[in-house]
């Protein structure tokens, strides 16, 4: 991506200005927490993302987990609040970009195109692929059937493996016993749901 010297001095001068939102939102979240009885600071800010990849995970779910801890539910609120959190290079000319098209938009936006389009462009493009292969391979065994889906879960998130592959999946590297179990339920008790299948392969195991 190419940064102009125009685009730089524009995304500067926002950056300057956005720089008051992280604290701002931080006191109205935390005033909102002692109303509601929470403790303050109950999970800490992430801080600045500056685009390095390696790093985009960790923030990811750091920012996830103050958004909820803070109740910043609306969509745009949150956008809002990622965004402002973003500084410097080409993550900064990103938010920039994404502010201009913000500000041309009417309406809430849409989260789970915000969050897809983020992960494309951030994430570590090399765990994906490695988490990838490694679900494809990961077999239960003798391992724990709780520690096992804990395992495939956090594989199945990195390797953004859809709801239907993941089944398949599970049905495959789940030792035979639970699945065959499971397959003997009655049609009508049969699952059909990613997190069915999780709960009644946690049961069984």
């Amino acid at each position: 991506m190419q940064i102009t010297e125009e685009a730089s001095d524009k995304y500067e001068q926002t950056n300057t200005e956005d720089m008051s939102v992280t604290p701002a939102l931080a006191a109205i979240a935390n005033s909102e927490n002692v109303q509601a009885g929470l403790p303050k600071n109950m999970v800490l800010d992430p801080g600045w993302f500056d685009g390095d990849r390696s790093k985009f995970e960790d923030w990811w779910r750091g920012i996830r987990l103050f958004l909820k801890s803070n109740r910043v539910i609306e969509t745009d609120d949150r956008i809002t609040a990622i965004l402002a959190r973003f500084r410097g290079g080409v993550v900064g000319i990103y938010a920039q970009r994404k502010l201009d098209k913000l500000d041309e938009e009417l309406g809430t936006q849409d989260w789970d195109d915000f969050v897809k389009k983020l992960k494309t462009t951030f994430s570590n493009k090399t765990k994906a692929a490695d988490a990838e292969w490694k679900i494809e391979t990961f077999k239960q065994g003798k391992k724990n059937t709780a520690n096992f889906i804990i395992k495939f879960e956090a594989l199945a998130m990195k390797a953004d493996t859809d709801e239907l592959h993941a089944i398949f999946l599970l049905k495959k590297n789940v030792r035979h016993d639970i699945i065959k179990t499971i397959l003997g339920y009655p049609p009508i008790a049969m699952l059909e749901t990613l997190k069915e299948w999780k709960v009644a392969i946690i049961s069984v195991g």
